[in-house]
């Protein structure tokens, strides 16, 4: 398997006293050399268990039971070794190596004292080689435990304790009949010592195994598997063991005897695969632990019952009843502490639930709640809601970012509750509003509270090392005198602050007479949204003509609401409610989808015409909308440069990163920028340079006097001339003479439109135009008469 660091890292120097580590194709020579031993040492043991190979004898005894087992445990420590000389050395890969190289050891040592056909004593040198393998492992468990688990909580430890002392207390009742016939047969301390040692180990490794494994999320399809396995493997061979060779029926030369080597091999796997990738962050897997945790620690204390019970019928070891009684009281404990934790999790979340992540004050649901029961009794007391909107908080927003905009919602929040008594409710509502309910307050109380607010935001903030002013609208309803309950309080404290916004105060107090208007703008929302799902906005289309050759290369797409009852509306009627009411992603997806259906008609019918679609500021800082245009596009089977996209200085002056971004991504697409109204804002030669942008449009404002005025006709020559020379093009807007005409001709201009060739008309009439323009350019009739073309209009 390739390995990462040493791949993408050029060699470096080694101190000369540490051998290089194996390269990749070593590394796999080794493990396939260790699993092919092990499949012959398996396979002999196997022929000889089903009669195939009925006596060991000979130098067959001395090939597959002696020198072929022993290669089989050396395989895994040449394996290991490796692994722990890999760059980056880590303590439990170096521990769990040591460990299987001390097996080995202590095997070839017992083989060597046996070559004369004598059996070794007991214990031996080689007894400390196996004996040895316990606390290596043990200690390269804690050690990997340690580093995934970081500094784990008292709950962790506990269901680590728990799921051991359980495994403990059940393999310690399996082990006392081995335990009891090891200490009856050894003569001397030191003999029963050793032969104690090794079940004891088992039982110490496989309780780590499953303690540890029950607070650590392993995964199962991963590395760390494999060195598990190995582990249990290894103890299983050694618990079956000592049953068998307790209950005198142990037979040399059977498969059982390949569990120690398999149990290693399988370490060594997952060593060799641990020692290949960085380790986990510290503490990673302390903050996985989930239910399985508990789950773990369920049948662990279900375990540590079944011993108790079982003791109440049977004989059962003191340590086995030590280990159950201890899972138990670790299991209590656990069980108190989570209880606990649960309520405290409980309490979190209600606080949360009503709580502004951001601002930390109240939020809409707890402000509900609180007001149920101040607005509730058999005599309510007078009180006052204030609905808050900040001033200018969007061009905050898009000027500086959104993370500048969270700052100072901090910070207004704080003031605002420095601004209040101890009674009053202060909550955020959402985006820049807030809302108070004053306790025990009328119209003068109200009055002097709204003014002590205004008067502690408008003093200067400073957000992201900018000094700021904002202002903010307030709207003042008083209960129970304006309503009966919350819901009604908030509409009409609402309407009463877009009246304090309309009219540039600082409060407004809401009266009836307020309710009629308010009442008339949420009627015409809804009448706007209804008629956006009905096909009652249409579209009405303005020729633009190249003042060169007299062609219509293309038109602009303007919105039009076709009220059912009020009639044909303008834009200036509706767009900014659809602005206000969230509506205009779905007025911009309702223009873009008309205007391209439109154009691919036009393309069938033979007139190869481009459309421009006038785009809000709110519309293009939507980060989906370059992938939108495209996929509409390439579902009507038209050019990216049939669509023109029209966008205004506004949004060029805002944040200019997010307009880099934006039109950067819709021009690269291959659709056309440009620039609406251009001269009506300011700094506009900065973004001309920065931007990416194909035309610009100059603003009637400036054409329309321009044959009147000399210094405004100036401007729009010195307009025309430096867009060419940045290699932009250019369109004037509102050309309603021939004079006009001819003069914007003259200067250089490349296409203009305007009431003199048409004024915006729906498509069916376009048609007609067409066909009367052209005829008027065939016979090369004077403009003049351009004039009757505007009556189908």
């Amino acid at each position: 398997m390739p390995h990462p660091e040493l791949d993408a890292v050029p060699p470096v120097a080694r101190p000369s006293d540490v051998a290089p580590p194996p390269s990749r194709s070593g590394r796999r020579v080794l493990l396939w050399t260790m699993w092919v031993l092990m499949g012959l040492y398996v396979l002999g043991l196997s022929l000889h268990t089903v009669g195939v190979i009925p006596v060991w004898e000979g130098w067959l005894d001395s090939v597959v039971n002696d020198w072929l087992g022993l290669l089989t445990v050396w395989a895994p420590a040449a394996v290991c070794m490796a692994a722990a000389l890999r760059k980056g050395r880590r303590p439990e890969v170096v521990l769990a190596a040591a460990a299987v190289t001390s097996f080995a050891m202590g095997d070839t040592l017992y083989l060597v004292m046996s070559m004369d056909g004598s059996t070794p004593p007991f214990p031996s040198l080689a007894d400390v080689g196996y004996l040895l393998v316990y606390p290596l492992l043990t200690a390269a468990l804690v050690v990997s435990a340690r580093r995934r688990l970081g500094r784990p909580s008292p709950g962790v430890w506990l269901d680590a304790a728990v799921a051991a002392l359980g495994a403990g207390a059940v393999l310690a009742m399996v082990l006392h009949p081995v335990v009891q016939a090891a200490m009856a047969e050894q003569a001397s301390v030191l003999a029963t010592a050793v032969a104690v040692a090794a079940p004891t180990g088992d039982l110490v490794l496989v309780a780590a195994i499953l303690g540890f494994a029950a607070v650590l999320k392993l995964d199962l399809r991963g590395r760390w598997v494999l060195l598990a396995a190995g582990l249990v493997v290894f103890a299983a061979a050694d618990v079956l063991y000592s049953i068998q060779v307790t209950s005198d029926t142990y037979v040399l030369g059977t498969p059982v005897d390949a569990g120690w080597a398999m149990g290693l091999a399988l370490m060594a796997t997952g060593i060799d695969s641990v020692a290949r990738v960085a380790p986990a962050p510290e503490g990673a897997a302390g903050q996985r632990v989930d239910t399985k945790a508990l789950t773990a620690s369920a049948l662990a204390t279900a375990a540590g019952l079944s011993v108790l019970v079982l003791a109440s019928v049977l004989p059962v070891s003191p340590l086995a009843l030590s280990l159950a009684i201890g899972a138990l009281v670790a299991a209590g404990v656990r069980a108190q502490l989570s209880a606990r934790l649960l309520e405290r999790m409980a309490e979190q979340r209600r606080v949360a639930a009503a709580t502004d992540e951001l601002t930390g004050l109240l939020n809409r649901r707890a402000l509900y709640a609180e007001a149920a029961e101040r607005l509730t009794g058999a005599q309510p007391r007078r009180r006052a809601l204030l609905m808050l909107d900040l001033d200018g908080f969007k061009e905050v927003n898009d000027g500086l970012g959104h993370r500048a905009g969270d700052h100072l919602l901090i910070q207004i929040g704080a003031r605002l509750r420095e601004a209040l008594r101890g009674d009053d409710v202060l909550a955020r509502l959402g985006g820049d509003e807030f809302a108070i309910l004053l306790d025990d307050a009328g119209h003068q109380e109200a009055r002097d509270t709204a003014t002590r607010l205004a008067a502690a935001v408008a003093d200067p903030l400073t957000v992201e090392n900018t000094s700021l002013r904002i202002g903010v609208s307030i709207g003042i309803a008083l209960f129970p005198g304006d309503g009966p309950d919350l819901s009604v309080l908030l509409r009409k404290a609402d309407i009463a602050m877009y009246k304090a916004k309309a009219s540039h105060r600082a409060y407004h107090l809401y009266c009836p007479a307020d309710d009629v208007n308010g009442a008339a703008t949420l009627k015409t929302v809804q009448e706007l949204r209804t008629g956006l799902a009905g096909d009652e906005i249409v579209l009405h289309y303005q020729p633009k003509v190249d003042l060169t050759s007299g062609l219509v290369t293309g038109v602009e797409a303007l919105a039009r609401w076709n009220h059912p009852t009020r009639g044909l509306l303008f834009p200036d009627s509706f767009l900014n409610l659809a602005e206000d009411a969230g509506l205009m992603p779905s007025l911009t997806r309702t223009v873009l989808a008309q205007s391209l259906d439109q154009v691919a008609q036009w393309h069938a019918d033979g007139h190869q015409l481009t459309v421009a679609v006038n785009l809000s500021a709110s519309s293009l800082s939507d980060p989906e909308l370059p992938g939108l245009i495209t996929s509409m596009l390439e579902q009507r089977g038209l050019a990216p440069d049939v669509l023109q996209l029209e966008i205004t200085e506004k949004f060029l002056l805002g944040d200019r990163d997010l307009a880099q971004d934006i039109l950067t991504r819709l021009r690269d697409s291959g659709i056309r920028i440009s620039v609406d109204d251009f001269g009506t804002g300011y700094n506009s030669l900065a973004y001309l340079r920065e931007l990416p942008i194909d035309e610009l449009k100059i603003d009637s404002s400036f054409v329309i006097p321009m044959t009147q005025d000399v210094r405004t006709a100036a401007l729009v020559s010195s307009t025309i001339q430096l867009a060419h020379n940045l290699g932009l093009s250019t369109v004037a807007e509102g050309v309603e003479t021939a004079g006009t005409y001819t003069e914007l001709s003259r200067m250089g201009c490349d296409r203009a439109q305007g009431y003199f060739m048409s004024r915006p008309i729906p498509a069916a009439e376009l048609s007609r135009w067409l066909t009367h323009w052209h005829a008027l350019r065939s016979t090369a009739a004077a403009l003049e008469p351009a004039s009757s073309m505007t009556g189908a209009a």
